[in-house]
């Protein structure tokens, strides 16, 4: 813990805090401390006074008395921390009981008419437990953090071997049984890394674990299509084409969360993020003014070069064929202003400098507010021609033009049409990933930026996943299971268009100002419930997915009872799904417990289901 909230004691741990839940829990601890360092101050207590202080002390000692004996229970069971968290543990139970000694006032001699007791003689004894204190204890929380790291590996490497047979399966029968194992497994993984991204304090490993969590919340399903149609086709390129790329995308977004919880550092995560313009713009105008406070803070040189290094990057903006010429010409003609402005800045700024002006002068100081004012105005075009691109962008997507050709073209196994349409997503694709490019540039912050970058990565891997899925339908126009794949990759798209659509909303609020203004979904009444149903609508989707999955034994048979009851199943988890989201078609927490009740009667029936399924010898038509 860098620092702790005591007035002007410093408690240095020497470890890092990186968990709202470590920092939480030490908070309490670092208030009573301050409480007995703080009254040392005034070294004569009345004896109310010294009561009160005693019961502090005391306090901080059976707190962490008992906060020692969870530490130790946990060493127990964790051989390959026992060493470190007993020598942790023993330290904080030795600190807690000299706190306790330092405030103990039974032993002072009783007050004499006015006289005043005295309390805490020792305070450099004081000083040194609560560090000590302080130390040991996050220590203890920081090693226990330990463990929740080791389950989400161990999480992840029973997913990865259950990935591995998956991906290896030759028959139905065998998939079914694997898939309802997986489908476990990555419950369990959604509920860890969800919990861990919650706790996380740094915004950008939230905002990374939280794009690798929804790669694996959307590929779950797309894994579940396209794997059931390489076992119904298992000679269609396409379909295994298909099936392979969910697979790698899976298997990357695994290793991503390892390396934010592990904080390691790979090939593909050890990259800085691309630079912004938004952030060059900031260091610009940042170093521009500490001009007014320090005329010797840098060269002239370096200031021009950050500019030019800023104005190279809008060739993003100018060299795309989707600008306009006029806002072309607004770009080139901002960056031209500014480039002049910053001459005349540096004129200023070296003429200052000769007669060793101490501050800017007045003349200076305009000239400074011209180039801050110039660079305000580019971000400002640069912020208006990315968001109009993605909102334009948007109602174009909307019309979901592309896609219904393809699906319509699809069934009919109109290849050459499925070729047609496929390059025209394909230049929709390559549109949104240049946006979600140009939104990366003025989004404001770096967790957005992250966001941004991985819709662009989004958007560039399912286009192609779709248009293979097309490709399978095309060739095979009866398959249901064909069928039913390619609308699983369409409603990723889909979804994907959703989640650009927020992201727009929030770049828009950095930019006016209004960032940290949450808007949470106001049908859900009490935090955490929007978690908590997240977590229940996965369940749901991958159990209606696992009884789906074993439907298909009963062959192409639509009016079957079961196969009714499981595809209304996975409709109602989906909606509940979408709900926790702000999507979808309920709209009131109303409306969700009444989908709720509904779909824990099927829940029992699909329990019902399963274990009749155990005993059927049917396969896969």
């Amino acid at each position: 813990m860098a620092s702790s909230p005591c007035g002007s004691t410093n408690f240095d741990s020497g470890l890092e805090i990186k968990t709202r839940s470590v920092e939480q829990t030490l908070i309490p601890l670092v208030s009573q401390i301050t409480t007995l360092i703080n009254h040392k101050d005034k070294p004569k207590k009345s004896e109310r006074t010294l009561a009160a202080i005693h019961r502090v002390g005391q306090a901080v000692s059976v707190a962490v008395g008992r906060f020692v004996s969870v530490g130790e229970a946990i060493a127990a069971e964790n051989h390959e921390l026992k060493d470190e968290m007993g020598q942790a543990c023993f330290e904080a139970r030795r600190a807690g009981d000299a706190i306790a000694q330092l405030t103990d006032v039974g032993s002072a001699t009783p007050p004499q008419s006015d006289a005043r007791l005295t309390v805490f003689s020792d305070r450099t004894g004081m000083v040194k437990a609560a560090r000590l204190l302080l130390s040991s204890v996050t220590k203890v929380l920081v090693l226990a953090d330990r463990i929740v790291i080791k389950q989400i590996i161990t999480s992840r490497n029973k997913v990865l071997v259950t990935l591995d047979h998956l991906e290896r399966v030759s028959t139905f029968q065998e998939f079914v049984q694997i898939f309802s194992q997986f489908g476990n497994e990555m419950v369990e993984f959604a509920h860890l890394t969800g919990d861990r991204q919650n706790d996380l304090k740094d915004e950008k490993k939230k905002a990374r674990m939280a794009a690798a969590r929804a790669v694996l919340e959307k590929c779950t399903m797309m894994l579940l299509t396209a794997s059931k149609t390489c076992l119904r086709h298992p000679d269609c390129e396409s379909a295994r084409i298909n099936k392979d790329a969910v697979f790698h995308r899976m298997r990357c977004a695994l290793e991503q969360v390892i390396e934010i919880v592990t904080e390691a550092r790979s090939c593909g995560e050890s990259k800085m993020l691309p630079a912004s313009i938004y952030n060059g713009i900031k260091d610009f105008k940042s170093g521009v003014e500490y001009l007014r406070e320090n005329l010797y803070s840098m060269s002239p040189q370096s200031l021009t070069g950050q500019l030019e290094a800023l104005v190279e990057r809008t060739e993003d903006f100018t060299d795309s064929a989707y600008t306009s010429h006029e806002q072309r010409q607004a770009i080139l003609g901002l960056c031209q202003l500014a480039r002049q402005d910053a001459q005349q800045l540096v004129h200023a700024w070296v003429e200052a400098q000769s007669v060793h002006a101490k501050e800017a002068p007045e003349a200076m100081e305009v000239v400074i507010l011209k180039t801050c004012q110039s660079i305000t105005d580019l971000r400002r075009e640069l912020h208006k021609v990315a968001v109009g691109r993605a909102s334009d962008l948007l109602r174009v997507q909307g019309e979901q033009l592309p896609l219904r050709t393809l699906k319509a073209a699809g069934a009919e196994g109109n290849l050459e049409a499925v070729s047609e349409y496929s390059r025209k997503l394909t230049e929709q694709k390559e549109q949104l990933v240049e946006t979600c490019r140009l939104l990366c540039h003025v989004s404001g912050t770096e967790p957005l930026e992250i966001t941004c970058i991985h819709a662009e990565e989004t958007f560039h891997v399912i286009g192609p996943q779709i248009i293979s899925a097309a490709q399978t339908l095309a060739l095979h126009p009866s398959s249901k299971i064909a069928k039913e794949n390619l609308e699983v990759f369409c409603e990723a798209w889909e979804s994907q268009l959703c989640d650009m659509a927020l992201l727009l909303r929030e770049i828009n609020d950095v930019f006016e100002g209004r960032r940290g203004d949450k808007r949470p979904y106001l049908s859900l009444p009490r935090p955490g419930e929007q978690t908590s149903m997240a977590k229940l609508g996965l369940e749901l989707r991958l159990l209606s997915s696992d009884v789906d999955a074993e439907v298909e034994k009963w062959g192409e048979e639509q009016e079957h009872d079961i196969a009714r009851q499981s595809q209304s199943l996975a409709s109602m988890a989906y909606n509940m799904y979408l709900f926790t989201r702000g999507e979808g078609l309920l709209k009131t927490t109303l409306d969700l417990f009444h989908q709720a009740e509904v779909s824990a009667h099927f829940t029992q029936n699909c329990k019902r289901m399963r274990v009749f399924f155990h005993y059927s010898e049917d396969t896969l038509d």
